[in-house]
């Protein structure tokens, strides 16, 4: 029995409902003749559920009522006034016999899963038929064209479209189902379980391009954020400057998550390395990115050739149903069926080290994929209680991004189908954020000649985009400052003579140097960000003077009473998802970590809404402080927002490139 409406239904067929009263015909999908879900308007003026049409569409070019000339593309969601009356249609609770209760149609799933002793009944019965046996049983040693196997004891499934975690750090935050690694808020179930038509499922792919340079010099005009050494895990592009060499190319995005820099692969690099070899000068720079496009409803092409792959059994244990497993799952615009775009450090799947990426999913627990999507594969592992059965298609040497080292081992925690080739996944790094960095607090007293100038220039300041605290850019050698030798470029400024200099912009902040440099003695309180990691490299190429800005990561080191905060509030329609996936949260191999935005999707409210950056850190939620939570903690508070949500932020610039 599906867990949204009740009843049994194929998994991705429409849902079912008993209706209290007949329904008035204008609100009757003339397809499928039932009450509308997820109605969609065709520009001749009809109406029919989503599913319905998609279907039709697969097979006609033209209205089904009035047979014109259509295509789904030209098709749009009908009007909120629309879908409020659908969702109002008053609904009886299919376990009548244990529930006589009657409700609004959307509110059926929350009676489900919180009120119904119908529903809790059958759950508690379907737990106990569960045959301990069939936890000894692998999967068929292959999967003929055609053939279908499908599970030997009835599943709940738990409805929505999802994809499942992101990469590094913490299980990305689900906004879809209730198992917290599977999915991610930018691939949220709707009110109704189901994604608008453009967001079946969500495709990325890797594109690889040349940026030339007249002036090898010049710089890319572009900032990044993320590295190894990061919850990011990946190098992603952050913000693209204005009238710079990447505008002018136009390929490259925000979001956009850099692999390879001319031929080298970056994807497992620090975030300093990343800036070194992204600044290294040159007239041609290869870049190898990997794009999400957004969320496509594109038919799956014909099954591709397996000429030279291997068939791969791989078995999962859960410790219960919600725990995650750990991996982001893909549809390729070139290739039908499921692959893995990546696997959660820490999580399950990358600690039994057996699945990799860009691994195909030919089946899940015996349901043939090869043609499926990643909401219908999530739908199948949040349904099962323990064991989830892998079949996967690997093509040899065929890895996306992280480099395999010969010789390492994995930890695996489950062995899969025995006799089957599996490539080991290198050990997760466990030199992984919170990176050890701290700052030292300095007092810098110095006498002087009135006329002296301090001798600096800084940058910064609350008027700034990021609201950064005032930091110094330069110490000329001219001043008594670069004769002392205490302040140096980097530190960020905390007062001068008393005066707080940490709420000032950059004018006032100026005006407060300048003022109090004019005395005999001055003293300052500076901040000096600490590394124990390896000393930057050589990162002041076409860094000098004014232009000076410290990196991504040394902002990640400064005190919270220096982070600025910024509330930034979401609104979206029942039947949107709220565009954004993030990482990090506490670990017990790792402890505290904060959340970070890692991806935003194209066409999305956060996407929509700009202020939103790949990079940011999540302190709060709806006032709720953020810090020491795990992701599967603050998955529910997430999920709970339907239509709005308030998302306190820390907003730190990107290492500038």
């Amino acid at each position: 029995l599906c867990c949204e409406c009740g009843q049994a239904h194929p998994l991705l067929d429409n849902h079912l409902y008993n209706f209290q009263d007949e329904v008035d015909d204008e609100l009757i999908c003339h397809i499928c003749l039932q009450p509308l879900l997820q109605p969609m308007d065709t520009p001749c003026g009809h109406t029919y559920c989503f599913k319905c049409l998609e279907n039709f569409m697969q097979e006609y070019n033209f209205c089904p009522m009035d047979r014109k000339k259509l295509s789904f593309q030209q098709c749009h969601r009908s009007s909120l006034l629309v879908r409020n009356l659908l969702d109002k249609l008053i609904v009886l609770c299919p376990f009548k016999a244990e529930c006589p209760q009657t409700m609004q149609r959307c509110e059926l799933e929350a009676h489900l899963q919180n009120r119904c002793p119908g529903f809790k009944k059958y759950k508690s019965e379907l737990q106990r038929k569960k045959n301990p046996i069939s936890k000894g049983k692998e999967d068929p040693p292959g999967i003929s064209k055609g053939e279908t196997n499908t599970p030997k004891d009835p599943e709940v499934p738990g409805g929505g479209s999802s994809l499942v975690a992101e990469s590094s750090g913490a299980a990305v935050v689900s906004l879809g189902t209730t198992e917290p690694g599977l999915v991610n808020p930018a691939f949220e179930e709707t009110e109704e379980g189901e994604n608008l038509p453009q967001r079946t499922s969500l495709v990325a792919e890797t594109t690889t391009i040349e940026i030339h340079r007249e002036d090898p010099e010049e710089e890319l005009g572009m900032r990044i954020v993320g590295g190894k050494d990061t919850p990011l895990g990946n190098i992603v592009v952050q913000e693209v400057l204005r009238d710079s060499v990447i505008a002018a190319d136009g390929r490259i995005a925000p979001g956009d998550h850099i692999l390879e820099v001319n031929g080298v692969n970056i994807s497992s690099v620090t975030h300093c390395q990343a800036v070194s070899f992204l600044r290294h000068p040159g007239p041609v720079l290869h870049l190898m990115l990997l794009q999400e496009k957004g969320f496509s409803n594109k038919t799956a092409q014909q099954d591709s050739t397996a000429t030279h792959r291997e068939v791969i059994h791989v078995t999962l244990v859960k410790r219960d149903r919600s725990e995650p497993l750990g991996i982001k799952l893909i549809r390729k615009t070139d290739e039908a069926g499921i692959f893995i775009l990546d696997l959660l450090e820490g999580g399950l799947a990358a600690k039994n080290g057996k699945l990799s990426r860009n691994d195909r999913v030919l089946s899940i627990n015996g349901q043939d994929l090869r043609q499926g999507t990643p909401e219908a594969a999530a739908q199948i592992i949040q349904t099962t209680e323990s064991r989830v059965n892998f079949v996967i298609l690997r093509q040899p040497g065929v890895q996306l991004g992280e480099p395999v080292e010969d010789g390492s081992t994995s930890n695996s925690s489950s062995s899969s189908n025995g006799g089957s080739p599996v490539h080991h996944r290198r050990r997760p790094d466990q030199n992984h954020y919170r990176r050890k960095s701290n700052y030292q607090k300095k007092t810098v007293a110095i006498k002087k000649e009135p006329k002296e100038s301090l001798g600096i220039t800084i940058g910064g300041g609350r008027d700034n985009k990021n609201k950064l605290p005032i930091y110094v850019t330069s110490v000329q050698p001219i001043g008594c400052l670069f004769r002392d030798g205490r302040i140096k470029r980097g530190d960020v400024l905390l007062s001068i003579n008393g005066i707080d200099l940490t709420h000032l912009n950059y004018y006032e902040a100026v005006s407060a140097l300048k003022s109090n440099a004019a005395s005999h003695s001055v003293t300052l309180k500076a901040l000096e960000i600490l590394s124990l990691n390896s000393p930057e490299p050589a990162l002041d190429i076409r860094e000098q003077g004014f232009s000076w800005s410290p990196l991504w990561i040394t902002w990640l080191g400064l005190p919270s009473y220096l982070h600025f905060c910024q509330d930034i509030v979401l609104t979206k329609g029942n039947l949107e998802s709220w565009g954004f996936s993030i990482v990090g949260g506490f670990e017990e191999s790792k402890g505290n970590q904060p959340f970070f935005i890692k991806t935003i999707v194209p066409g999305t409210p956060a996407f929509r809404d700009r202020k939103l950056k790949c990079g940011d850190e999540i302190v709060a939620v709806n006032g709720v402080p953020a810090i020491g939570m795990s992701n599967s903690e603050l998955i529910p508070m997430l999920k709970e927002q339907r239509n709005r949500v308030t998302l306190t932020v820390v907003s730190w610039p990107g290492s500038l490139v």
